[in-house]
């Protein structure tokens, strides 16, 4: 146990550091990020009709969404921080909320392994945590805010719950089935389809009753209905509100999800679970050999077929993202590191298991280095909206001592706003910081708009010439002003494969050891890559940067 222990430590330290590293959200996550702000700073409205409420404080009311989404992983993100800041006013919030957040995946990750333990042995469990904490998009998305990334935390705890066990509860298969429907309740609809295929597979493998089958759902239908009422009808002042079966209803039964785009039937299967599960030996030799042995098959059956047959009918949805299927992710991966036990407990007697053992280990580390070296840094460039609105308050700190204006006004651009801007990020009204996100497009042509700001964020270019919608607006209401470019943010905009003699240029990753070690860590990093490129005979690879965001200053006489 102590091996599994130590090792499983692993997920809340990778899950930190990737929070620490890429600390800003996106679109995406908006709505929670911006939900648990306003309940930090304002609390639940009082009731379902408020009438004493201001919605101005809830950026909710202004930007609503296509659909209404539950506030209930934002209310224990607030409940769960405000002791916290109770006791340390300065703390980054939305940092602690986030990491509040990734502790909770991280620990529901840590039970899951230790029941791999008692269920499947040590060798079993320590293959999990190699394989699990080497795949990037859990680690990295394990504290960010969106809808299934709440529910991840409960659905792995309701497959903790499902393992075998030496003496079998079935009082505990019923709460993993009431955890099933709970978090489908509440926070993602197509977790439906999970509860069906694992019901199914339960009930043929004589594991519960259809009695308690019933029962459990039932239980946890009732308690995530009556909580997803009473919290989101006074977060949305709606009642009665059920905003999962809202969402289902518009994305499923009207099919508007399709206007996000559509993939093939086969995109989960050949496109989003290779990139989830990562490491190629997982599905080309670790699953193969644990459904091919006596010894581990029926064990690593009851752990695919229920997942794999939820993707399979969840592929029959036009619209796929890879963040739908994430929570089949530890099962497949259990199935994985069943095989990867087996040939490891076989490694002095046969020459394959050996060979094939070493191969587990060194793919493992490669896609480990890759996941941390590679896409984290690139991963973290995509938020160049956060590291302007962050900028901007530093530029303004620097030569606040020659403003002699009582307000700052400033407008965000609409990339700066789908790419990190928070109002965790934004200084309190009483500091005199006013912030405007505009949509309206003929409002945004007259002068008057433009007239009262004293920085605008906008989209920037590499392209000396390039201005964006807004620019060229901002420049035909007012052609006699003058801005002046005082800050621009460089952006991810692909993989750039260096050949030999080509200066790497390392910009995400200098601004990221920069940032967790100081100039040290930078001349570490950089004397590592250049021993590593003569050993790759001068090829490498680094995340490609280009001007993305810009902040343009007022320059009044």
């Amino acid at each position: 146990m102590g091996y599994v222990a130590g090792l499983a430590l692993l997920f809340p330290v990778l899950i930190l550091l990737h929070l620490v590293v890429a600390p800003y959200t996106k679109v995406e996550e908006s709505f929670h990020v911006q939900a648990t702000h306003d309940l930090l700073a304002h609390g639940l409205p009082n009731g379902w009709n408020d009438t004493a409420l201001d919605r101005t404080n809830y950026d909710h009311f202004a930007f609503p969404g296509a659909v209404p989404r539950s506030a209930i992983g934002a209310a224990a993100l607030a409940l769960l921080s405000k002791p916290i800041i109770l006791l340390h006013d300065e703390i980054n919030q939305q940092l602690l909320a986030r990491a509040i957040l990734g502790l909770f995946n991280a620990s529901s990750l840590a039970i899951y392994a230790f029941g791999l333990r008692r269920s499947f042995g040590q060798a079993v469990a320590i293959w999990y945590i190699i394989l699990q904490a080497s795949q990037f998009h859990l680690m990295y998305y394990a504290s960010r805010p969106l809808s299934n990334m709440f529910a991840f935390g409960i659905t792995t705890l309701a497959f903790w719950l499902l393992l075998p066990r030496p003496k079998p509860s079935k009082s505990q298969q019923s709460l993993a089935l009431s955890l099933l429907t709970f978090a489908g309740v509440v926070f993602r609809s197509e977790l439906a389809l999970l509860v069906g295929t694992q019901t199914l597979s339960l009930l043929f493998m004589r594991r519960i009753s259809l009695y308690r089958t019933i029962f459990a759902g039932l239980i946890g239908l009732a308690s995530g209905l009556i909580l997803t009422v009473c919290i989101d009808g006074a977060f949305w002042q709606t009642f009665p509100l059920w905003p999962e079966f809202e969402a289902f209803r518009f994305n499923v039964l009207a099919g508007q999800s399709s206007e996000w785009g559509t993939e093939p039937w086969s995109f989960y299967f050949f496109n989003a679970l290779p990139r989830l599960i990562f490491n190629p030996l997982c599905y080309l030799l670790a699953i193969p050999v644990a459904l091919r042995q006596p010894a581990t098959r029926n064990n690593a059956l009851s752990l695919l077929i229920p997942a794999m047959a939820f993707v399979a009918l969840y592929s029959f949805q036009p619209h796929k993202e890879w963040r739908f299927i994430i929570y089949i992710i530890p099962s497949i991966t259990s199935a994985a590191a069943l095989g990867a036990g087996y040939l490891w407990t076989r490694r002095s007697r046969s020459f394959f298991a050996r060979w094939a053992t070493r191969a587990m280990a060194i793919s493992s580390l490669a896609v480990f280095l890759l996941s941390n070296l590679i896409l984290l840094p690139a991963s973290a460039a995509n938020y160049p909206g956060g590291q302007a609105i962050d900028a901007l308050h530093r530029q303004h700190a620097l030569h606040k001592n020659i403003s002699t204006q009582a307000d700052i006004n400033v407008y965000l651009g609409n990339l700066a706003c789908q790419t990190g801007v928070t109002r965790f990020l934004q200084q309190d009204p009483s500091s005199g910081w006013v912030y405007d996100k505009t949509e309206d497009e003929r409002t945004k042509t007259t002068s008057e708009f433009w007239d009262q700001f004293d920085y605008v964020v906008l989209e920037a270019s590499s392209d000396a010439n390039f201005m964006d919608t807004d620019e060229t607006r901002l420049r035909r209401a007012l052609p006699s002003s003058t801005w002046d470019s005082v800050y621009v943010v460089n952006g991810f905009t692909g993989i750039s494969i260096l050949r030999p003699g080509v200066p790497a240029v390392g910009i995400a990753e200098r601004r990221i050891l920069a940032y967790l070690g100081g100039v040290r860590a930078v001349e570490l990093f950089e004397c590592i890559r250049g021993h590593a490129r003569v050993l790759s005979r001068g090829w490498w690879v680094e995340p490609r940067m280009e001007p993305r965001v810009q902040i343009l200053k007022r320059v009044r006489p």
